[in-house]
């Protein structure tokens, strides 16, 4: 597998939210649902769904750029082993891996002057790590499989009612992710046994998928709450009305009552975000804005002139200006 940073279009030193900006859009651009019959297309958008997966984990993202493992976050063994070696026992006094002034172990030297224990020592020390890392494992190895970072987008209504997301995992195979109610953004589910196979009768791995929910343009969530601003027209707040105004189950009706002013909010009471580990689901909220027309109207400002006379009407008396 390619860089993950090269395959994100980021540098080394790309911030968290640039990596997930970038994740987004290719995500997107790469998705299979929107390039149907793309072999290519779809080898992308698991090569991005893979490299993302890496760099958004920290820890994981840590180790990569420290080397200790690779684009497909596999181990790397530890190269200071062999560069000790490579001053070991080749003469009295050599350092190496068995500790200060150890000399080498017994054994009649080659003709090359180097260790014939070598590969033995290199068998102690390397050959558990490839035993567990190689498809095939080894006899008397039993290690769980690694788990596999995966990322969705869902919109903003599909959060807060539940839905299902196709995944396609880095095996090819296809599955159903759901959607819980109420989830939030950035939220990781935990898809069991779903990761990469284990070694020696050992179980998978899990899929972790994280959830990357889309900005409403309308709505604002609030814990379990929806906040929505809605204009009014003069008339409207003055005279009261019934106006539509959308919700998470489409439109409704509410009454804005006689005299209401700008900030004046409603509440729609079970309206909200469903929350299925508290049994209870939130409530919208409407807040009302009061607009005036658009172009000045020369009846409407004839009126004011005429009202404002004599009125004691000082709405920033409690600012003492």
């Amino acid at each position: 597998m390619r860089d993950p940073y090269l395959v994100l279009g980021m540098t080394r030193s790309a911030s968290a939210d640039d990596i997930k900006q970038a994740f987004r859009r290719l995500a997107k651009q790469y998705h299979p649902d929107l390039n149907p019959g793309r072999p290519d297309i779809e080898q992308k958008f698991k090569e991005v769904n893979s490299a993302h997966g890496l760099l958004s984990d920290p820890e994981k993202r840590a180790r990569f750029d420290k080397g200790e493992i690779d684009a497909a976050g596999n181990e790397r063994p530890d190269r200071n082993f062999r560069r000790a070696w490579q001053g070991a026992g080749r003469g009295p006094g050599a350092g190496g891996p068995r500790g200060a002034g150890a000399g080498p172990r017994s054994g009649t030297a080659g003709a090359d002057g180097d260790d014939p224990f070598a590969d033995d020592f290199f068998n102690d020390i390397f050959g558990a790590t490839k035993r567990r890392y190689s498809a095939g494992g080894g006899a008397g190895v039993k290690a769980k499989g690694s788990d596999v970072n995966y990322s969705v987008n869902v919109s903003f209504a599909d959060a807060c009612l539940g839905a299902k997301r196709r995944l396609t995992l880095s095996t090819g195979k296809a599955i159903d992710v759901n959607i819980p109610p109420g989830t939030r953004d950035q939220t990781k589910l935990r898809l069991k046994g779903q990761g990469l196979a284990g070694l020696g009768g050992a179980g998978a791995g899990d899929a972790i998928v994280e959830v990357l929910v889309d900005n409403h343009p309308l709505f604002t969530r609030k814990d379990d709450d929806i906040h929505l601003e809605v204009p009014v027209t003069l008339q409207e707040a003055i005279l009261g009305a019934a106006i539509k105004v959308p919700t998470l189950d489409g439109q409704v009706a509410v009454k804005v009552p006689p005299g209401a002013n700008s900030g004046t909010t409603l509440r729609l009471k079970g309206k909200g975000i469903p929350n299925p580990d508290r049994k209870v689901t939130g409530d919208f909220y409407v807040k009302l804005i009061v607009m005036l027309p658009e172009k000045p109207d020369a009846d409407l400002t004839a009126f004011i002139e005429r009202w404002s006379k004599g009125k004691d009407y000082d709405v920033r008396r409690k600012l003492g200006v």
